[in-house]
């Protein structure tokens, strides 16, 4: 399977996993002159997107999905709670709802060969997921906006040659900076997101012998930066020794703004 960042950031998702054959979106944040853009750069016309998988109703997460559908019409797989929350999202404007197919965490679908399963992740939405993407080859994992893990997760996300996971704030800078003390503990908590240390344990614990590339994605504009983030998870990941030396091993951090490459 392969895995590239569209856009990853506090301000606009949207991830592409596929093969040769098929094609998926996962989350829609962004214009669709911006998800065009990127899935150009990847040699992917937006006319072969088969699917798109929602993790979340939040605006940075689904703010381009209504014109991106208006144009092309594919189909869009989310949560039952999270589909009656994005139909009721006026600001996406008008939208087909016979696009929408209410998908089941753990419950995996199979589509052309590939399967797509859901994992439920804890974050202040209504029924929030995270997916992994595998076919005969390898699997692929996406999974940020959640501010905690427990060993139903790790599991889920186990067994990827390529991930892409949260590592959104770094926590002094969250606490030092302008945000009013309530998102600042919003943030902090449960149902937030991960900081940049808690990445590196969450990857510690999910990294296995098959895992060759790791993207850090979700970082925030005002509470962390790429240097900060790959130094602060790679500090973590040898705590824990990983083998960071290993051929053929990557671990970048994707841009709030700009596609990264294919892996």
């Amino acid at each position: 399977m392969n895995l590239a960042s569209i856009a990853s950031g506090s301000s606009g998702n949207c991830i592409y996993v596929g093969n040769e054959k098929s094609h998926f979106l996962i989350d829609a944040g962004i214009s669709r002159k911006r998800i065009v853009e990127g899935l150009s750069q990847m040699e992917v016309a937006p006319e072969t997107i088969q699917g798109i998988f929602v993790t979340h109703e939040h605006m940075d997460h689904i703010s381009g999905l209504g014109v991106f559908l208006r144009k092309y019409p594919v189909p869009v797989f989310a949560t039952a709670r999270t589909i009656d929350e994005i139909l009721s999202t006026s600001s996406l404007g008008k939208v087909d709802k016979n696009l929408f197919e209410s998908i089941t965490p753990d419950q995996p679908i199979y589509m052309d060969g590939i399967k797509i399963e859901a994992s439920r992740i804890l974050h202040d939405a209504a029924d929030p997921v995270c997916y992994t993407v595998s076919d005969t080859e390898s699997k692929v994992g996406v999974a940020t906006d959640f501010g905690t893990y427990d060993e139903y997760l790790v599991e889920k996300m186990q067994g990827c040659e390529s991930l892409l996971v949260e590592s959104n704030h770094d926590l002094n800078m969250l606490m030092v900076g302008p945000y009013p003390y309530p998102l600042k503990k919003r943030i902090m908590g449960n149902k937030g997101h991960l900081s940049n240390e808690r990445a590196g344990q969450f990857l510690s614990k999910v990294i296995g012998e098959e895992c060759k590339h790791i993207f850090l994605g979700h970082l925030s504009k005002e509470n962390n930066y790429g240097e900060l983030a790959y130094e602060t998870v790679k500090v973590e990941l040898l705590l824990h020794n990983i083998d960071l030396n290993k051929a053929d091993f990557t671990l970048q951090v994707a841009s709030r703004t700009a596609p990264t490459c294919v892996i």
